[in-house]
């Protein structure tokens, strides 16, 4: 079931992990916050490079400051996996060297 939070943003069970997308796409408000917010995209540079009109990519980051604390958390909380995923594979990399050095 898909639940549509204004003609330009829905939510999804089974897509996009179920969070608020641009509607027909499965661009996340989370992907535009992090390039307009974090990464400096302008809204143009957006919509030019993911085929997003101006009217959705303004409605997800009105639904982002909306909602931005939960966002906000969702950001950290994937950088947080991202980070512990990456020491895990650096530490079975780094046991595997040891390994073949036999050391």
């Amino acid at each position: 079931m898909t639940a549509v939070l204004d003609r330009h943003i829905e939510i999804t069970a089974g897509i996009a992990g179920g969070r608020p997308r641009v509607a027909g796409h499965r661009i996340t408000v989370q992907n535009i916050v992090i390039w307009h917010e974090r990464m400096g995209k302008s809204i143009d540079e957006i919509c030019a490079e993911y085929g997003l009109t101006l009217a959705e990519v303004h409605a997800a980051l009105a639904y982002y400051f909306d909602q931005q604390e939960e966002i906000d958390q969702r950001i950290e909380d994937d950088e947080a996996f991202v980070t512990e995923q990456r020491r895990r594979v650096s530490s079975v990399l780094e046991n595997k060297r040891k390994a073949r050095r036999g050391g």
